[in-house]
């Protein structure tokens, strides 16, 4: 919190009230009211992988686009245009961010030298000690490391492809570059995806996210395509499943789906290609406003498309496909 308070200014503060009175006034009055720029941009650096996790569409060789990594003069442009505005920046969409050889340029450049808050998230199979060295000489000021099973035969049920002990190796290595550099950044969180496979080792987890001196362990709800007819990934724990059992045997997402959203207001995503999009939830890229390469994105948030996209929102959600395993609003 310390860190990202630290890199508020007052336009950003400015630009938080404005995004905040826009969505308020719109979710109310059932009209479109648009003030400032977005909180928070996800930045795509990859939208390839080296894991084949079944619930992605990287994973599973179904990505947006045309597969490839940022080019850093694209990137540029972008923090450029919103870094006066942006309260943070999520270096992440859908691939693995580090596969990209210029990811911690990436990040340097707009945690030192434009003062943004940034995140990223990663699956830990690339934090070898120099890069783990670059990564806190970067300034990224959160990182979070995807570890989905205490043991390696339960890790690679949904990690496809991944190595449980490389990863751990990663995590050690981030922490003794902080230690050698005398930094506190990045805060290490490990995130560990919730499914009906896993669920049991919850406590090894808690204790594995001890033994490795991260800063948090967060226990994440897992999002099923094809969770009408049910799926071995949902929990049977209550607390971290996103759908529900109906009395005829189908599922449903617990999500009442009411016709507002905030990451419509607060947030959007800029992909590899230049897409904007409206949200990390359209991960197929159905819904492009525009291209950040040939326009700025003042014009387009401005754009027909962007504006009855967010109309759409708040007269029927339901229509909207991406929406309907959405769980903005959702309490766990």
């Amino acid at each position: 919190m310390l860190s990202f308070l630290q890199k508020l200014t007052f336009k950003k503060i400015l630009n938080i009230l404005k995004v905040h009175l826009g969505y308020c006034l719109s979710s109310i009055l059932k009209k479109e009211f648009s003030f400032g720029f977005p909180l928070n941009i996800s930045v795509e650096p990859a939208n390839v992988c080296n894991l084949h996790c079944p619930e992605c569409p990287t994973g599973i060789g179904n990505s947006h686009g045309v597969k490839g990594l940022t080019d850093f003069q694209l990137f540029k442009k972008s923090v450029d245009e919103l870094s006066p505005y942006l309260s943070s920046l999520i270096l992440y969409f859908q691939g693995e961010p580090y596969l990209n050889k210029q990811f911690c340029e990436m990040i340097e450049y707009a945690s030192v030298k434009k003062n943004i808050y940034t995140i990223s998230s990663t699956n830990g199979h690339f934090l070898d000690k120099e890069t783990s060295r670059k990564t806190v000489s970067s300034g990224l000021d959160k990182l979070i490391v995807s570890i989905d099973g205490a043991t390696q035969d339960i890790y690679e049920k949904y990690r496809v492809g991944g190595s449980l002990a490389k990863v751990i190796d990663g995590i050690n290595n981030i922490v003794e570059a902080k230690a050698m550099l005398k930094s506190s950044l990045p805060k290490i969180v490990i995130s560990f995806l919730v499914t009906g496979e896993n669920e049991h080792q919850i406590p090894e987890m808690r204790k594995l996210a001890k033994d490795l001196k991260v800063d948090k362990l967060v226990l994440k709800s897992a999002q099923i395509y094809d969770f009408e007819n049910g799926s071995k990934l949902i929990p049977s724990i209550k607390k971290f499943s996103r759908y529900k059992k109906n009395i005829n045997g189908t599922w449903s997402i617990k999500s009442k789906l009411n016709n507002k959203c905030k990451r419509l207001w607060e947030s959007a995503v800029i992909t590899n290609a230049g897409d904007v999009l409206p949200c990390c939830f359209d991960k197929s890229a159905d819904y492009k406003f525009g291209n950040i390469k040939s326009n700025s994105f003042n014009n387009i948030k401005k754009e027909k498309e962007y504006s009855n996209f967010r109309k759409n929102i708040l007269l029927n959600r339901k229509a909207i496909s991406m929406c309907r395993n959405c769980t903005e609003g959702l309490k766990l």
